[in-house]
C-alpha cells in the first residue's frame, strides 16, 4: 500500500508543548515518519486543522450500560438501586440487539476521539443463565461491533460466579456466570481475536470469584501473556465483606493469588489502605479511574496521586458511559483530586494525555498505539481550536487549553491504523450515530425513547 500524508496545524508528539506544521507519513497501519516544521503540505496530504494527539484509549467500558444515560436519577438511589436498573437492562439483551448497542455506542466513541476501547465483558449467556449455541455470542458481538464502528477492542471476558462471598448467583445474575472458573476459561479460550480486537481476561470482582479460584484466571492471562483487568475497592461495602470474609483487603488477596503485576488494571480503586496502594505500585499494576462514574455513583474519589507516585501507571476510563468523554475524564482526575486535597497542580496537562493515549493503550495490550512516531499504529485524533471553549488558546499552553477547557464535541476528525473513521465530526461508516443510539435503546428499555425535535431516524437500520 503507498504511504499517505496528513499534515496537522499542531501535533502533540510528547513533552510539555504541542509542535507546529507536523507532517505525519503513514504506511499501512503505521506511521512511517513525523516531521515537524513543513509549511507546505505534499500534494496529496490531508490537512489537519487544529491539534492533533494520538488516538486516546477507553480503558474500561461497559457498552450496554449506555442505555442506562440519565435513567437512574431520580430520586437519589445508591450504588446498589443502580444496579438493579443495570440488571433489568442486561435481561432483556439478545446478540443481535447487542450488537446494535454497542456498535452505536463505540461509534459515539470514535466521534469522541477514542480509537480503541477495553470492554470489561460478563454479559455471556441467554436468560436463566442457558448458554447460546455458539459459546460466545456475546462477544463475538462486542468483537463486530468494533469492527463496525472502526475502533479497536480489547475484550476482557470477565470471570463471574457469585453474587457475593459464597453466595450464589441469581436472577439476572445468572447470564453473567459460568459455573465455575475452569468452564470459565475453556469458554473464554475459545475467542479469537482479530487485526482491531484482542482478547484479555477479567476478574470481575473479589466478591465475584472465590477465593480459590482467583489464581485460575490469572494464570489463563499469564499463559497468554494477555491484559487482566479487575474491579477493585469500588465500593466500601466490598472491603468489608471482604475482610468478613477472607480476613484481609481485596488487594491483599488478589496479590495472595497471583492476579497483580505490570500485565493487570485495577479499575477504580477507590478505597485503598497504605498497604494496598504499596502493593498495586510495587508489582506496577495500572490503576484505571473512571471519574465521571465514580462521581455518578457516589463511589468517592480514590488516592490516584499517591498510586502514582508509588509507581503505579493510570489509565482513564468511560466505564458505565453516562458520558463519553475522555478529555472530561482526564480534567476530571485532576478537578477531583483538588476537592480531595484542596491543592492544585497534581498533574500536568502532558501526564494527564499520556494516561488517555499511551498507558490506557498499553494496558489493553495495544503497546504499539498511543504515540505519534514512526513505528507507531496510525491512530490519530484532531480537535478543532475554532470553539467557543478554546477560543483564547495560545501556542505555548495548548496542551493545557485542550485538557482543561476542550471535549468531546471538538473532535472533528479521527484516524484508525490509517484510515479516517471520522471526518468533519461525522462518522464515515455508521452515519446518523445518535439516531442509532436511540433505536437500540428503545429496543432494550421499558420506556418510550423519543428521537430528537423533529428526527425520523433516518437511515438507521431495524
Amino acid at each position: 500500500m503507498s504511504p499517505a500524508a496528513y499534515l496537522a496545524d499542531h501535533a502533540w508528539l510528547g513533552g510539555g508543548q504541542a509542535r507546529s506544521d507536523v507532517l505525519i507519513h503513514v504506511e499501512g497501519e503505521r506511521i512511517r515518519s513525523v516531521t515537524p516544521g513543513v509549511r507546505a503540505a505534499p500534494a496529496g496530504a490531508v490537512r489537519l486543522r487544529g491539534l492533533t494527539i494520538p488516538g486516546m484509549a477507553n480503558a474500561h467500558s461497559h457498552a450496554f450500560h449506555r442505555a442506562l444515560r440519565g435513567r437512574t436519577h431520580r430520586g437519589g438511589g445508591t450504588f446498589w438501586t443502580w444496579r438493579d436498573d443495570m440488571y433489568a437492562i442486561a435481561s432483556r439483551l439478545t446478540p443481535d440487539s447487542y450488537l446494535d448497542l454497542a456498535r452505536a455506542t463505540y461509534a459515539e466513541m470514535a466521534l469522541a476521539g477514542i480509537t480503541a476501547v477495553g470492554e470489561f465483558h460478563y454479559l455471556h449467556h441467554g436468560p436463566g443463565g442457558r448458554p447460546y449455541a455458539a459459546a460466545n455470542a456475546m462477544g463475538e458481538a462486542l468483537i463486530a461491533a468494533a469492527a463496525e464502528a472502526g475502533i479497536r477492542i480489547t475484550l476482557l471476558d470477565a470471570c463471574y460466579l457469585t453474587g457475593a462471598p459464597g453466595a450464589p448467583l441469581e436472577g439476572p445474575q445468572l447470564r453473567f456466570g459460568d459455573g465455575d472458573a475452569d468452564a470459565w476459561a475453556a469458554r473464554a479460550s475459545q475467542l479469537s481475536g482479530a487485526a482491531h480486537a484482542r482478547i484479555g481476561a477479567a476478574i470481575h470482582s473479589v466478591r465475584a470469584v472465590p477465593a480459590d479460584q482467583l489464581s485460575t484466571v490469572a494464570a489463563w492471562a499469564a499463559e497468554r501473556d494477555a491484559p487482566l483487568h479487575v474491579h477493585l475497592s469500588e465500593q466500601r461495602a466490598e472491603n468489608a465483606a471482604c475482610r468478613a470474609h477472607h480476613g484481609c483487603t481485596p488487594t491483599e488477596l488478589l496479590a495472595r493469588h497471583g492476579a497483580l503485576g505490570p500485565r493487570s488494571t485495577a479499575v477504580h480503586a477507590t478505597h485503598l489502605t497504605d498497604g494496598d496502594v504499596a502493593a498495586l505500585a510495587g508489582s506496577r499494576t495500572t490503576v484505571c479511574m473512571t471519574p465521571t462514574t465514580e462521581r455518578d455513583l457516589a463511589d468517592g474519589i480514590g488516592p490516584a496521586r499517591e498510586l502514582a507516585t508509588a509507581g503505579s501507571p493510570l489509565s482513564l476510563g468511560s466505564d458505565s458511559n453516562a458520558v463519553i468523554d475522555l478529555l472530561e475524564e482526564a480534567r476530571s482526575l485532576e478537578m477531583d483530586e483538588r476537592l480531595r486535597t484542596e491543592r492544585r497542580g497534581h498533574w500536568t496537562a502532558a501526564e494527564l494525555l499520556t494516561a488517555a493515549t499511551a498507558d490506557g493503550h498499553a494496558c489493553l495490550g495495544w503497546a504499539d498505539a498511543g504515540r505519534i512516531e514512526a513505528g507507531a499504529l496510525a491512530d490519530l485524533t484532531t480537535v478543532s481550536l475554532d470553539s467557543v471553549r478554546l477560543a483564547g488558546w495560545a501556542a505555548g499552553s495548548l496542551l493545557e487549553s485542550l485538557v482543561f477547557a476542550g471535549g468531546a464535541p471538538d473532535v472533528t476528525d479521527v484516524v484508525v491504523g490509517g484510515r479516517a473513521v471520522v471526518r468533519d465530526r461525522q462518522h464515515v461508516t455508521v452515519g446518523d450515530v445518535a439516531g442509532r443510539l436511540h433505536r437500540a435503546i428503545a429496543g432494550v428499555t421499558d420506556a418510550p425513547v423519543c428521537l430528537p425535535p423533529g428526527g425520523t431516524g433516518a437511515g438507521v437500520s431495524p
